[in-house]
């Protein structure tokens, strides 16, 4: 993906949750920086806000994929997933029925006698 069309995760390599790490990650500076200013702000604010804060990215803020994908289909099926894993997953369902009914359908054609017959009259001199 481009860094035109960056996308706010949360980190999988981060210390709690990835929040920081994937802020950082996202506006491009060190997390070192992003840690100092939410130690900060939880001085100012007495704590209580920026943890509440915190957990609340935690929860809203999607995982970054494990793997990473070029495709436009990958990156939306990754978003559908991150948003609605049921969706998502009937989805894979629909798609995997109908890949599994295109090959009952085929091995019906193959394993009928009609096509044994005609494939050993084919090959017949």
């Amino acid at each position: 993906m481009s860094d035109t069309t960056r996308t706010l995760y949360r980190s999988r390599s981060g210390w709690i949750f990835g929040v920081c790490q994937g802020l950082a990650d996202y506006a491009q500076i060190s997390v070192g920086w992003v840690r100092l200013l939410m130690i900060l702000a939880g001085f100012l604010t007495s704590f209580l806000p920026v943890i509440l804060i915190y957990i609340m990215a935690a929860i809203f803020m999607k995982p970054a994929p494990v793997l990473p994908t070029s495709e436009v289909a990958d990156w939306e099926f990754y978003n559908a997933y991150a948003s609605n894993r049921g969706a998502a997953l009937a989805g894979l369902k629909r798609r995997f029925d109908s890949i599994e009914r295109r090959t009952r359908r085929v091995e019906s054609i193959v394993t009928d006698r009609e096509y044994d017959w005609d494939r050993r009259f084919r090959s017949t001199p």
